[in-house]
């Protein structure tokens, strides 16, 4: 059965449209509402009682807003401009108050007709436009309005109900005419096929779908809001674990060859020349993995922890076991910089063992080969074949290893590092390249909220480690107000210094690199509204670097690192660092993740408040990896009471991942941070909170394994499937092909 059509049908037809042409064609391309369906799940962002008018004194400048309040005062002015220069120039200023703030209006030339003969003193309506400041006032000029008169007919009738439900809106379409858009489309509603099975909507106590459509659009009272909303959030969570659910369902249909460790193999003889003991989180995560891979279906699993907790040596252990029954194990690193730094230090961690094939390799040796984009063409030859022959049991590299000119002997294990930088088509083809799918393990250095998890990466398995290994050093983190405390900012640079001078190194970050084609990017960038609360562009590596040399860290030998340097210039400044043969490396994120140098002890990360949370958690990661303790110093010229330095104070005060992420995500509009890791559940996610609603995402994963368990194909819920469907166009499938 499907959809029925008059969901389906489209808001903008040559012959007979359902709407006004014009409001559908805004519709379609500024809010890409396409169909009837469409627009019934545009839902009302918040709700304007009758009696309880917008506070205008909490408007947010730059936006557009939507308010109801009443004309305190109507002035019509006259005054001479080029365009009427014998003082015939019309300027109406219109004063409306709600009791919290007063908020003047303002309407030129021959556009105060209208409104001087409707805004009379008294009169109630609902204003919208773009909040701007004139003469220290807030002001909105030429604002669209609607009159509330509760006599009119149809007045009446479009604001029925004690709501007024105010719709996401844009600049050329206001709230009341997407209402009056959807009073148009709602006896549609009526059709909606339920994708939600019987029993679970009546177990739980949830509104049919037409009657949720009917209540959040159109309101009587707050307890119709609640239902519907708790129905639509449940819609949302639902369909999109059920298609995870059917995608977890898909893979364990697959066959792959079972990879067991031999008890005296590679991985043995490592685990006996580790001059440590692991820690119990990564035994434990050790063991699902080692069971995973004992299984005749590809693993796919989701290997997250926080910075610094080992992951590498469980991914690498992984790779071995995989090595001693005859496979390979390709790692992806999304840099050149990651890709050496991982290769340097497996090959340190393996020792002899990974000379396979040389004088001087041990007994169970294998071949570690290095694979990336700028490799000279003999190494490059070498590596190929290495991995052809199955000579190489173990790869590194960038996306290179991609190309189809790689070919394996027998890929039996992928590991891909910072997953939600690797897309679609690289996973594929990556898997592609083995004889069956290869196992599939993916971590993440930045920790995952469980219920983001469970949302973005939801066909995957997660495995979590939270504990650091013995000996890793407590990290300090400190903000620096450089504007208000300018003496910090010379304390901080001492402390760099002084913890030169015992033998220690630092890291300086800054956001960008400071060469022309930055800046001009820049400048060009610099005339959009957002940026001009940015008064100063964000400071540079290459300007920077310099200003140090002269100054405060003059003396001492100072290195930069940026995206833009050429391979072998990368990793001659990252080899002198690692070395010692550097005190201060002055760097953009490049270092942001896998950069592992124990002697370094202080990381300065500079305009802190232009990064996000979870990225500065990251930076800080890369000191305190050695024996001596870490200081990371977050310096930001933002005052004591904005929102960035909250932000800076949050990472300042927890050294836990999870938190820190959690705090992030409730601090960031949620689409963001879904964003990053797809593209589908932004535009399916309209009403489900991924922080807020974590029962309800946790029960309807459950419900959705149940169903597809029961029901693969859907067979029997036709209402699910069109929702799926749905859900699932060619963009959002992409997205669940990220896992």
């Amino acid at each position: 059965m499907d959809l029925v059509p008059a969901l389906q049908e489209p808001l903008r037809q040559p012959l007979k449209s359902v709407l006004g042409p014009a409001t559908a064609k805004v519709m379609a391309e500024h809010l890409g509402l396409l169909t009837v369906g469409d627009l019934l799940h545009h839902y009302p962002r918040r709700y304007e009682e009758r009696g309880q008018l917008t506070h205008l004194a909490d408007l947010p400048m730059d936006e557009h807003v939507t308010v109801v309040a009443q004309v305190a005062d109507a002035r019509l002015h006259t005054f001479a401009s080029t365009r009427a220069p014998r003082g015939k120039g019309q300027r109406l200023e219109v004063t409306i108050t709600d009791g919290s703030g007063r908020l003047q209006l303002v309407f030129f030339g021959n556009g105060v007709h209208k409104p001087h003969k409707e805004l009379l003193p008294g009169t109630r309506a609902m204003f919208a436009g773009k909040v701007s400041v004139f003469n220290r006032q807030l002001q909105l000029a030429h604002p669209a309005y609607e009159l509330l008169k509760g006599d009119a007919e149809e007045t009446v009738e479009s604001w029925a109900g004690a709501l007024i439900p105010l719709y996401p809106a844009t600049a050329k379409l206001e709230s009341w005419k997407i209402a009056k858009a959807v009073q148009t489309v709602l006896p549609s509603a009526q059709e909606a096929v339920d994708p939600l099975p019987g029993s679970l909507r009546e177990g739980r106590g949830l509104v049919t779908l037409p009657e949720a459509l009917l209540k959040i659009h159109r309101p009587h009272t707050k307890a119709d809001i609640a239902d519907a909303r708790a129905r639509l959030k449940w819609d949302e969570a639902f369909v999109l674990q059920v298609a995870l659910a059917r995608r977890r369902y898909a893979d364990a249909q697959l066959p792959a060859v079972a990879r067991k460790p031999r008890p005296d193999g590679l991985l043995a003889a490592f685990d006996d020349r580790l001059p440590f003991t692991l820690t119990e989180g990564q035994q434990k995560v050790s063991r699902e993995i080692f069971d995973d891979l004992a299984t005749e279906h590809p693993m796919h699993r989701l290997l997250q922890g926080e910075v610094g907790s080992g992951k590498t040596l469980v991914a690498l252990r992984a790779m071995l076991a995989v090595v001693d029954t005859g496979g390979q194990a390709a790692m992806l690193a999304p840099t050149e910089v990651l890709a050496q730094q991982h290769h340097r230090s497996v090959t340190e961690m393996m020792g002899e063992l990974a000379e396979g094939g040389m004088l001087g390799g041990a007994e169970h040796a294998t071949k570690v080969v290095l694979l990336t984009g700028s490799m000279g063409a003999a190494a490059r030859r070498h590596a190929l074949l290495d991995l052809a022959t199955g000579e190489a049991g173990i790869v590194i590299g960038t996306h290179a290893l991609i190309e189809d000119k790689v070919q394996f002997h027998d890929l039996g294990l992928v590991v891909v590092d910072e997953q939600h930088r690797f897309g679609v088509e690289q996973r594929d083809a990556l898997r592609g390249k083995g004889k069956q799918p290869p196992h599939l393990l993916v971590m993440t250095a930045t920790p995952i909220p469980r219920t983001v998890a469970m949302t973005v990466f939801g066909d995957l398995e997660t495995s979590v480690l939270d504990q650091l290994p013995a000996g890793r050093s407590p990290i300090a983190s400190h903000v620096v107000p450089a504007a208000d405390k300018p003496h910090f900012l010379a304390r901080a640079w001492e402390r760099v210094r002084e913890e030169a001078a015992k033998g220690h190194q630092a890291y300086v970050v800054c956001p960008r690199i400071g060469d022309e084609e930055d800046d001009e990017k820049k400048a060009a960038r610099k005339q959009s509204a957002e940026d001009e609360a940015e008064k100063r562009p964000p400071l540079a590596v290459l300007d920077v670097a310099g200003q140090l040399t002269e100054g405060p860290l003059h003396g001492l030998r100072v290195e930069v690192l940026h995206g833009r340097m050429q391979p072998d210039d990368k990793e001659a400044v990252m080899r002198r660092f690692a070395a010692g043969e550097t005190d201060v490396l002055v760097a953009t994120t490049v270092i942001e993740v896998g950069v592992n140098v124990p002697n370094a002890t202080v990381m300065v990360i500079m305009d802190a408040d232009r990064f996000g949370v979870s990225q500065l958690h990251q930076l800080r990661g890369r000191v305190g990896r050695g024996s001596a303790p870490g200081l990371c110093l977050l310096v930001t010229e933002m005052p004591e009471a904005s929102a960035a330095r909250q932000r800076l104070n949050a990472v300042a005060a927890t050294l836990d991942g999870f938190e820190l992420s959690r705090i992030d995500l409730e601090q960031r509009r949620e689409g963001d941070v879904l964003g990053q890791a797809q593209s589908g559940a932004r535009s399916s996610l309209r009403v489900l909170a991924v922080i807020e609603d974590e029962e309800i995402i946790a029960e309807a994963r459950q419900e959705a394994a149940a169903v597809v368990a029961a029901d693969p194909e859907l067979e029997h819920l036709p209402g699910l499937r069109t929702a799926l469907e749905a859900l699932l166009d060619e963009e959002r499938e992409q997205y669940l092909e990220k896992g």
